[in-house]
């Protein structure tokens, strides 16, 4: 097997990188260290850079669709990879998921609906049903001895009593690093088809599921589930991505697509980024090898991390991860204010992560931790930290 240099550290300021070089025009100190978004600190997988550059010598980037062999590209991952197969005509392509999520809010409630979520939660799913002025409804999560649970009680109760109309779904869980089971899933499908309630299921940290869990497509329990769901896929994740704005959305209900396409369209968006596409293409045909290979890396990191809070930060809980590279870590302990919390960790740590109480109330108390960067770059984050906490 190929063997890939995860520990290189590569340089990304000077290069209009979201993650470092935007300290300062986003309100915090110049040089903080950062880990708060979810992109890598690492080289795409080879067979993506070498289609690129095939692509760049040829020259010319006008409008672009895909053809049959990205489809099959596609279709073939998610069945190799996640066992689902789509159906034939369900797939539309979008610039990025929450773009998506954006799309199904207007496509699918209208203003004023209640929409269902889960907090601690991706942040982006409250601002994009407060902006769209739908009532955002949530059902937390429920901590308990280290592993967050689904209220099915609570979950129920509010989409009765509040009237929901959609539910945003994110599994793998982020923040939280739940890999939900295929029972959860059925229980949460069940209760929202028995309501009338369409599902936006976010699934796009899939490719990232630790050994001893699985994940299962929502949307292959059944195919009468399947016509309730909007599933949202994207390599953006998966081969570090982002950049190139591509997203894989598949929805099997003809009348559901045919609603959040035209909402697409009225949006103004049609083709989408060339470079993008074949990235995609590239990375799911051929960049299997070097993906088993980073998640082996990123279980190496994320042991190397609970050992040294164990030994250096042991009053944070470190909430065990089923999936995604993002680590949960509970600073309640220190009973801190969430102001208190990031002041320390800004100014003291001189660390960039991203705050709990941006996820909700629920987070309040919590940090969102990005492992996905070389040791050398994890570890001095980590020295930083338990120095800023030494005397807590």
């Amino acid at each position: 097997m190929t063997n890939y240099n995860f520990d290189e550290v590569i340089d990304r300021k000077g290069t209009n990188c979201l993650k470092y070089d935007f300290a300062v025009e986003r309100g915090y100190p110049e040089g903080v260290l950062p880990f708060w978004v979810a992109d890598m600190d690492f080289r795409t997988a080879p067979p993506v850079t070498l289609e690129l550059e095939r692509r760049v010598q040829h020259g010319i980037f006008g409008y672009t669709d895909p053809g049959a062999d990205y489809r099959a590209a596609v279709w073939n991952w998610m069945k190799t990879q996640h066992g689902w197969t789509p159906a034939e005509g369900s797939l539309t392509i979008t610039p990025g998921v929450v773009f998506a999520l954006g799309m199904a809010v207007q496509s699918f409630t209208a203003p004023g609906d209640a929409v269902l979520i889960q907090q601690p939660v991706y942040y982006p799913f409250s601002s994009i049903i407060l902006g769209n002025d739908r009532q955002l409804v949530n059902s937390p999560l429920v901590l308990k001895d280290g592993h967050y649970e689904i209220d099915f009680v609570d979950f129920e109760q509010k989409i009765t009593s509040k009237n929901v109309k959609l539910f945003l779904l994110c599994n793998p869980h982020n923040p939280a690093g739940r890999v939900y089971t295929r029972d959860e899933l059925q229980k949460l499908a069940t209760i929202c088809l028995q309501h009338g309630v369409t599902i936006i299921a976010d699934e796009i940290h899939n490719d990232f599921i630790r050994k001893g869990y699985k994940h299962t497509v929502l949307a292959s329990l059944s195919k009468e589930i399947a016509q309730h769901v909007v599933t949202c896929t994207a390599p953006s994740k998966t081969f570090n991505l982002a950049g190139l704005q591509i997203s894989n959305i598949f929805i099997e209900n003809e009348a559901m697509r045919q609603k959040f396409r035209a909402t697409i369209d009225h949006a103004g968006y049609s083709q989408p980024n060339a470079l993008g596409m074949f990235a995609a293409q590239a990375a799911y045909e051929k960049g299997l090898p070097w993906l088993e290979a980073l998640r082996d890396y990123l279980e190496q990191n994320y042991q190397k991390t609970k050992a040294f809070l164990e030994t250096h930060l042991p009053k944070v809980q470190l909430i065990e991860p089923e999936g995604t590279y993002l680590l949960w870590l509970d600073f309640r302990a220190y009973g801190l204010s969430a102001k208190e919390l990031d002041d320390i960790i800004v100014h003291e740590a001189n660390l960039w992560l991203d705050s709990g109480h941006i996820f909700g109330k629920d987070g309040e108390g919590f940090e969102r931790l990005n492992i996905a960067c070389p040791w050398a770059t994890l570890e001095q984050g980590l020295k930083q930290l338990a120095k800023a906490f030494k005397n807590r």
